[in-house]
């Protein structure tokens, strides 16, 4: 088991990271090919699913993009089991 000391070390600091990431940011917005993929593993529809009208509007407006607005208690949770996993791998053992 003290042979993935450095395992735990960049996961913990991984998680760290991300979290800090999370708490900066507000909402992240995700590309075009993304979003469709979302659509689609949700089975959202769209209000017409007409293929003409779609075609005529995507010349005037763009292609709407999804906005993911993270909770703010996911950056503090991410941060403090970061921090767990990181001291624990300090307190393993070295490896002889």
């Amino acid at each position: 088991m003290t042979r993935y000391r450095h395992r735990y070390f960049f996961f913990g600091l991984l998680l760290v990271l991300l979290g800090v990431q999370f708490r900066m940011v507000d909402s992240f917005v995700l590309n075009e090919s993304t979003t469709r993929t979302l659509a689609r593993f949700s089975e959202t529809t769209t209000a017409n699913n007409s293929p003409t009208l779609d075609s005529i509007l995507l010349r005037v407006h763009p292609k709407p993009m999804k906005r993911v607005q993270p909770p703010r208690w996911l950056g503090l949770s991410m941060i403090a089991c970061g921090a767990v996993i990181t001291l624990h791998a300090f307190a393993m053992p070295k490896e002889n």
